[in-house]
């Protein structure tokens, strides 16, 4: 193990950033009621103004995975996660000293940007910097990092106001600086760029002084092609397949209505008359954490396409579940119209309401449960895994802003689709998708556990 500790050490550095995304996440949720309450009418959020808050977020991240596409491979992986602190913090910056509601939604905008680049640059160098048998564990810490923040950010926003939280958020994009400012760029960007000398150091950090590197060093080398990417290879199947494969999963990850259920998690507890549903977003929150600790120790084991599996068949049970509550539970209620979602939640009989609202306390947890053992962590690990060297930034661009345009989309749209297909319609609608996200991995997935990048590479090459 102590020759692992250069690169434990460099994967912790780098899983700050998810953090800092997590937080960035998290942070609206006890936010926004504060701000619907506050005394200043400049500041004070509606519901339609707390929807931009909670969404504009993702808006600003498909922005910066545009971005992060571009800078990571120009100026490298270490040097890009570095300056997203920037964005983070002059984010949480504004939001604090914010007149009107412009300047909040401009800082969340900000720590949008940076949240999008991030969640592109941390799976690239955590992938290029581990070697085979570790590296599902050390890419799933990026999801695990990411719920750890929104965990975080709810427990914090029980103890701190809208502002004070918005300061503590600022703490680990600073922290992470600091430490990769001492972690090394990953070995494959420095031999593409030709500097080995540089890359060899590399290797010595991450791997110890006890391994053989100028092995690996010559592995990889094997593999760099010098000139620059040109658009034609894009008709190449060795380039095009792995980036419909990663752009899909991303599709299909947020499809699922994820976003949408953590976004309503809080209505649906009061529903089941739990007093205290800010309680209950904290538990959501801590099974979140849970069951992806699970699948990042169990990832190298089980391999990628097992846990996608399980977590599907979960996913399509649990909205299914879902659907028939409000089929039977809230038989009034189903062909209201958005607006009214909210009443007939909270308007059901008293008697039925606590002897079938378990029911939909229970789907609620095996959701989350599930979407944590594998749509949640593995998208990001595979996305990390299949592009080759050459065109990593552009494909994880790609796929980065196809997860936040769809998650923005999702959590926007779905009061709209509850009052366009009925509640209990649109939860089979995910629950149909969840069916499909199976399907697709039985047929489009690769497995790609134990294998190096190279190999990985090889593999669509030969295909």
């Amino acid at each position: 193990r102590a020759h692992h500790r250069g690169l434990f050490l460099a994967a912790f550095a780098a899983a700050l950033g998810p953090l800092s995304v997590g937080f960035a996440l998290g942070y609206s949720s006890p936010a926004i009621p504060e701000l619907r309450r506050i005394g200043d009418p400049r500041l004070r959020l509606d519901s339609g103004r707390a929807s931009w808050f909670g969404s504009v977020v993702t808006l600003g991240a498909a922005a910066g995975g545009i971005l992060g596409g571009y800078l990571v491979d120009k100026i490298g992986r270490k040097l890009t996660l570095m300056l997203c602190s920037i964005p983070f913090v002059s984010g949480y910056i504004v939001i604090i000293a914010a007149q009107n509601v412009w300047m909040l939604y401009f800082g969340r905008i900000l720590t949008g940007i940076a949240s999008g680049i991030t969640s592109l640059v941390v799976p690239v160098y955590i992938s290029e910097i581990s070697h085979t048998n570790v590296r599902g564990m050390l890419g799933s810490c990026v999801q695990l990092m990411v719920v750890t923040g929104i965990l975080g950010a709810y427990i914090a926003g029980m103890a701190l106001k809208w502002h004070w939280l918005a300061l503590l958020c600022s703490f680990p994009p600073c922290i992470m600086l600091l430490f990769m400012l001492f972690m090394p760029e990953t070995p494959r960007f420095l031999l593409n760029q030709n500097r080995r000398a540089e890359a060899m150091a590399a290797l010595q950090f991450l791997r110890g002084p006890y391994v053989d590197h100028e092995w690996e060093c010559r592995q990889i080398e094997a593999n760099v092609e010098e000139e620059e990417l040109n658009f034609s290879e894009f008709k190449n199947p060795s380039t095009y397949r792995p980036l419909l494969i990663g752009v899909a999963l991303m599709f299909l990850q947020q499809v699922t209505g994820i976003n949408a259920v953590m976004f309503y998690a809080e209505t649906i507890f009061e529903d089941a008359n739990f007093k205290d549903s800010r309680m209950a977003s904290i538990v959501v929150g801590s099974i979140q954490v849970c069951f992806t600790a699970v699948a990042a120790l169990t990832i190298d084991k089980t391999g990628r396409k097992v846990l996608l599996y399980v977590s599907g068949i979960i996913m399509a049970l649990s909205t299914a579940l879902f659907g028939f509550y409000f089929k039977v539970v809230l038989p009034n209620g189903n062909n209201s119209s958005n607006a009214d979602l909210w009443f007939t939640l909270n308007s059901v009989s008293p008697g039925t309401e606590t002897r079938r609202s378990w029911l939909a306390v229970v789907s609620l947890g095996l959701f989350v449960a599930g979407f944590a053992l594998g749509w949640g962590p593995v998208p990001w690990l595979v996305m990390s895994e299949i592009f080759p060297l050459r065109a990593k930034g552009i494909s994880s661009g790609a796929c980065v802003l196809t997860n936040w345009v769809m998650a923005f989309l999702v959590t926007k749209e779905f009061l709209d689709f509850i009052g366009f297909l009925t509640s209990y319609g649109t939860f089979w609608l995910f629950s149909a998708f969840c069916c499909l996200n199976v399907t697709f991995t039985a047929f489009c997935v690769p497995e790609t556990k134990g294998q190096t990048l190279e190999q990985i590479e090889a593999y669509f090459r030969s295909s």
